[in-house]
């Protein structure tokens, strides 16, 4: 990250971010859907290595564009919003793996954290169009399984496929700002 933002404490705009995931359905077609709300802070250090990522996800924000669809993964076989209204992310380190970076860190979902590794890439930081603003942005990837945090809707096919895939790939746009 040669063109880091000058170090501080930056904050996720929702408003020209995305937090988006797909999952395979039916064997034949992948599904995709995203969380409309969340927050977080990424805290820039002097380098990617000393630099940090916390984020809050609302997993009730889940839209995928279809109601009844949206409704059953709020339900306890999915995210059980009840009992874990929320998905958090902190950051254990950053490396970096070639041009880009891995970012890794403690991922929990429905109550259960694991370690999950994202690719990231740094897009790029400049001044906001707002005086006094300066921005940065990046990309990350990741895939989880599903099961390894308690979702366990495991309705079959008559072959035998499963409806609903158990990897998912959670795929990250986020633009991150502070007052110069």
């Amino acid at each position: 990250m040669s063109n880091l933002p000058a170090p501080g404490v930056y904050t996720i705009d929702p408003i020209h971010s995305h937090v988006g995931f797909n999952v395979r359905h039916l064997v034949a077609a992948k599904v995709r859907g995203e969380f409309t709300e969340y927050s977080g802070t990424v805290t820039i250090g002097d380098s990617a290595e000393s630099s940090t990522v916390e984020a809050t996800v609302s997993a009730g924000s889940i839209t995928t564009n279809n109601e009844m669809r949206d409704g059953h993964l709020k339900s306890p076989d999915f995210f059980d919003l009840e009992n874990h209204p929320t998905m958090t992310f902190k950051s254990t380190s950053i490396k970096a793996n070639g041009s880009n970076y891995t970012m890794t860190g403690d991922f929990t979902l429905r109550g259960v954290t694991k370690t999950v590794d994202f690719d990231l890439e740094f897009l790029g930081t400049g001044p906001s169009a707002q005086p006094g603003v300066t921005m940065a942005g990046f990309e990350a990837k990741a895939e989880i399984d599903r099961r390894d945090f308690n979702v366990n809707f495991d309705a079959t096919l008559e072959n035998g496929g499963l409806v609903v895939g158990n990897k998912i790939t959670l795929e990250l746009n986020i633009e991150i700002s502070k007052a110069d």
